[in-house]
């Protein structure tokens, strides 16, 4: 008897599908070495983390956290022993340093600012640039082509190279060091990511949507609060995912145009300096939380970015 070998074209074989498992499973471990290595730099002691050879095993020290949030200051050894008993952990740690804690540090109203900042931004991009995109679909737009290429056009060169411009703009204006003044900027840099991204989600609804809403007696803007917004929704989070990434990660504008009261967390981390240079565990520690609200956000919301990545990839 003649066996039978054919199989679907559509179908992967088991061969393929163990091969494209092992792929990916390798590329997800390699992509999280650098996410593991910062968590176990933010839980070693300062001397663990700059041994040569890097440890793999060590004693979990608290200190990196207890120096993100903490000012320090060293004092001699009489004046540490007329303290008495620490009351905390992170007091504990600092007198084994013969430092004293002078007060909080500034992470936290960084790390607030860039909350505020990135979320605010997003919003702001998702919002104008679902407006926008629903007139680009749905209305005859004079120059509609040349004016989409033309807001397409800002994302094509560096945001650093308009840097100085908007430096001196901001100074006559008083927007440095705002938080108004960064999110009006970030927003302005997205806003043309979240056009091009939701005209092509709001192009695969159909129009007879809305014809049949208008029919039934709902105004225009009705028709787009009740039908094409929640259609859009998929592409609506997905592009809020991209927009949110690009604020909260955001630098070199960060460095430029803030300096205390709006600074971000990013521009701020680097600066943390312990005795004798850069203290790696606080910025391990620093960047991990950092890392946290973008992370909660993104799994939230991951399901609508894989349908919104592969909508209208697939028509009927």
């Amino acid at each position: 008897m003649s066996m039978n070998t054919a199989h679907s074209v559509v179908e992967p074989t088991s061969n393929a599908k163990r091969v494209a498992a092992v792929l990916v499973v390798a590329y997800a471990i390699v992509t999280m070495i650098p996410l593991f290595w910062i968590f176990a730099t933010g839980t070693k002691s300062p001397p663990d983390s700059i041994s040569y050879p890097p440890k793999i095993v060590y004693e979990p020290s608290a200190e990196g956290y207890c120096n993100l949030f903490t000012t320090r200051t060293r004092q001699t050894q009489e004046y540490i022993d007329s303290l008495g008993e620490p009351e905390t952990l992170c007091e504990e740690i600092t007198l084994n340093r013969n430092m004293v804690i002078a007060g909080p540090s500034n992470y936290v109203p960084r790390f607030i600012n860039s909350l505020i900042i990135a979320f605010g931004s997003t919003f702001c991009a998702v919002f104008l640039g679902t407006i926008t995109a629903y007139a680009f679909s749905r209305f005859k737009v004079p120059l509609a082509n040349d004016l989409l290429f033309f807001i397409l056009s800002t994302r094509m060169m560096p945001p650093i190279a308009v840097a100085i411009p908007i430096y001196l703009m901001y100074r006559e204006l008083g927007l440095s060091d705002t938080k108004l003044g960064m999110i009006l900027l970030y927003t302005a840099v997205n806003v043309s990511l979240s056009v091009w991204l939701l005209k092509g989600f709001i192009d695969e609804i159909p129009r007879e949507y809305e014809e049949a809403a208008l029919i039934d007696g709902y105004t225009r803007l009705q028709a787009f609060w009740k039908v094409v917004l929640p259609q859009a929704s998929t592409g609506i989070a997905a592009t809020a995912i991209f927009c949110l990434i690009f604020a909260w990660n955001e630098y070199a504008f960060a460095v430029l145009l803030t300096s205390g009261t709006a600074q971000t967390a990013p521009p701020f981390i680097p600066t943390i300096i312990g005795e004798g240079g850069m203290d790696w565990p606080a910025v391990g520690a620093g960047t991990t939380i950092f890392l946290v609200p973008i992370l909660v956000f993104t799994v939230l919301l991951r399901k609508h970015l894989l349908r919104g990545i592969t909508f209208g990839a697939v028509r009927k």
